[in-house]
C-alpha cells in the first residue's frame, strides 16, 4: 500500500475525504456535458447504484468554489428567474481534473485493497 508523508493513517477505510471525492466526481461529470446541481447529485447517485449520494450542502458550495477558482463556468438557464444554474468545465478545470485524477488513483486503489482484505479475511469472500 502507498505510504503518505511517512505518517500513520488513522482514517479508515477510505483515505480520501468525502469533499475531495465529490469534487473529483463533479469535475468528471462536467467534462462530459453541462449539469446543474441537482442533476449532479442524481447522476452521482445513479452511477453509484443508488448506494450513496452527496448532499446539496456539499455539492452547491463546491460548485461555487470551483467557479471562483476558474475550474468551472456557470450561467443561468433563465437569467430573470435565476432558478437553475448550469455549469461546465473550463480548460483550466480540465487540467486540474487531470492532476487530481492521477493523485487520487493510488488512494482509491489502497481503499479498495483494504475493503477487499477485510471482506476476504472476515467474511471469507473470494475475489
Amino acid at each position: 500500500m502507498t505510504k503518505y508523508r511517512s505518517e500513520r493513517n488513522r482514517q479508515f477505510p477510505s483515505k480520501i475525504s468525502t469533499t475531495s471525492f465529490v469534487k473529483l466526481y463533479i469535475l468528471h461529470l462536467l467534462k462530459e456535458k453541462s449539469y446543474y446541481g441537482n442533476e449532479i447529485i442524481d447522476e452521482i447517485k445513479s452511477r453509484l447504484d443508488e448506494k450513496w449520494e452527496p448532499s446539496p450542502g456539499m455539492v452547491y458550495p463546491l460548485l461555487r468554489e470551483l467557479e471562483e477558482e476558474g475550474y468551472v463556468t456557470g450561467w443561468w438557464d433563465e437569467p430573470d428567474k435565476r432558478s437553475i444554474r448550469r455549469y461546465r468545465l473550463t480548460d483550466e478545470g480540465y487540467k486540474h481534473y487531470q492532476i487530481i485524477l492521477l493523485q487520487y488513483k493510488p488512494i482509491f486503489e489502497d481503499s479498495l485493497h483494504i475493503v477487499q482484505s477485510v471482506l476476504k479475511d472476515i467474511y471469507n469472500m473470494k475475489f
